[in-house]
């Protein structure tokens, strides 16, 4: 079980590492392990976070097409 911390999993994302604070505090992005004051987070985690993330348009649903 692969683990990695928050600045791995910021420059994996190419992100802020501070975003990655934020989103704990909110409760969002993936689910991590606190242990005392380090957080880490489980590679598998991370990987169904991405899958849920997937997206096949930025607008929503398209309508139905007429019958």
């Amino acid at each position: 079980m692969s683990k990695m911390t928050q600045e791995q999993l910021a420059d994996r994302w190419h992100m802020s590492p501070r975003t990655l604070e934020q989103w704990r505090w909110l409760g969002k992005g993936p689910i991590f392990l606190k242990i005392g004051a380090r957080v880490l987070y489980r590679e598998e985690d991370v990987d169904a976070y991405e899958a849920a993330q997937l997206c096949q348009n930025t607008s929503g649903p398209l309508p139905p097409e007429p019958v």
